[in-house]
């Protein structure tokens, strides 16, 4: 995934989430002052229904079955009174003893003489106060609990006291807010949907300059690496030409000069390739070991006219195949023993080896050179990036690292930097036994 495309998912994905953020917030506010005026819309039509009650028993001397029946027609209440403690039984055609109705009002008696809950009552007049409650009654039939809004109504009737238990069932109170909440997540779910894609879109159109920019970037170091490569042959084939037969010793320093270029050519290749998504990767099977013995003794006698030494270290037991671009692996090795050479002091040692660990290869680079800062491990990966110490190179131009880094990259493994012990510094880079990638990053 290249920066561009990187940069859109990121934007995307912070618009989105902030927006989602902000819109789920609002419903659940909204959601939760809406059931909450629901609710109370409902209890001041019970107080209504109380006072009603409450009027209508006080002017009566008697309490009629008819009145009952009607305070429970349509299921709005269940009734229950209490006559100086002793249960008011009524006749209602056994059309509403149901046995849930029963239970409930059991139940419901129950909680108000045995449990511990506010009972502050309301008064109504000076002959009568009412408490009330919630009740959650689940029956055994039935998976989820319903529940009931209990009023117990006090009153000093002649002499009498009459304890009237109202219960009010919330079911269809509750299946209303459950089709609001489902009416409104269902809302919300389309809203997000249209707004990712907007946001989808939106920041693709934000990027769209930036992205013909850096094509045109790219375009151009492409174009003007092919066009450097030509002349560059040109002169290094003739300095060669010259130095085989002694015409000139300024020579030298224009193949050396040449050479120069045509690394730093084939690095802003190598780095146009990682950054389009299109770095040629070719997993074969790869003896590692022998990949790393290959590269030792190239480098020896580069090593050897520095007084360096370099040791490789293999496992006694044979290593299975790595599943990796053996193309790519000597550059990358090629990479770390060139910069360690460069930067380990005379009579230094350098060493390779390379382990299989927890399914995982690692072959690790170290040397006894200058060694790099905490500060600076963070950025030596960096393109273009080198040390205070490196600047006096001329043959290096920070793009080493970040190339092999890249690579590595592609192979789905990383690389770890430390200090060696003693002094110098140390690469740790891991593989995977298994690549199913074929090609790119």
């Amino acid at each position: 995934m290249n920066t561009i495309k990187k940069a859109h998912f990121q934007l995307t994905l912070l618009n989105g989430g902030i927006t989602t953020l902000i819109l789920v917030i609002m419903t659940l506010g909204y959601l939760f002052i809406s059931e909450s005026s629901m609710m109370k819309n409902k209890m001041y039509s019970y107080q209504s229904d109380i006072y009603t009650i409450v009027s209508y028993i006080e002017q009566q001397d008697v309490i009629s079955n008819t009145w009952l029946s009607q305070l429970e027609s349509g299921k709005k209440y269940y009734v229950s009174l209490m006559d100086n403690n002793t249960e008011f039984l009524y006749d209602i055609n056994k059309l509403y003893e149901n046995q849930e109705r029963k239970q409930v009002l059991e139940q419901a008696w129950h909680y108000y003489q045995n449990e511990n809950f506010s009972k502050t009552p309301h008064t109504l007049s000076y002959k009568s106060n009412y408490v009330s409650f919630i009740l959650e009654y689940k029956n055994n039939t039935k998976i989820t609990s319903s529940k009931y809004c209990c009023f117990v109504i006090h009153m000093q009737k002649n002499t009498s006291s009459l304890k009237i238990l109202l219960v009010a069932p919330l079911e269809n109170l509750q299946n209303q807010v459950v089709r609001q909440r489902f009416l409104f997540f269902g809302i919300v779910a389309l809203a997000l949907i249209v707004i990712w894609i907007f946001a989808w879109i939106f920041t693709g159109k934000l990027l769209n300059p930036i992205e013909a920019s850096r094509l045109r970037q790219n375009q151009f170091i492409a174009s003007a690496s092919h066009e450097l490569r030509t002349p560059l042959a040109v002169i290094l084939s003739c300095a060669e030409v010259g130095l085989n037969n002694n015409i000139c010793s300024e020579l030298t320093t224009i193949k050396n000069e040449a050479l120069r270029t045509s690394k730093l050519l084939n690095d802003m290749l190598t780095l146009l390739s990682c950054d389009t998504g299109h770095l040629d990767i070719r997993p074969v099977h790869t003896q590692l070991d022998t990949l790393v013995l290959n590269a030792c003794e190239t480098f020896e006698y580069m090593a050897a006219v520095k007084h360096i030494k370099i040791i490789a270290s293999l496992p006694e037991n044979p290593l299975p195949d790595c599943i990796c671009d053996s193309d790519r692996m000597i550059q990358v090795l090629t990479i770390f023993l060139h910069n360690a050479i460069s930067y380990t002091p005379k009579g230094g040692i350098i060493r390779l080896s390379v382990a299989y660990v927890n399914r995982h290869f690692e072959i690790t680079i170290s040397d006894t050179g200058m060694g790099i800062s905490d500060e600076e491990k963070s950025k030596i990966f960096d393109r273009f990036y080198r040390s205070e110490k490196a600047r006096s190179d001329k043959n290096h131009f920070g793009l080493g690292l970040s190339i092999a880094c890249d690579i590595i990259t592609a192979h789905h493994g990383n690389i770890k930097v430390t200090d060696t012990l003693g002094g110098g510094t140390t690469f740790v880079i891991t593989l995977r036994n298994q690549f199913k990638s074929k090609s790119n990053i």
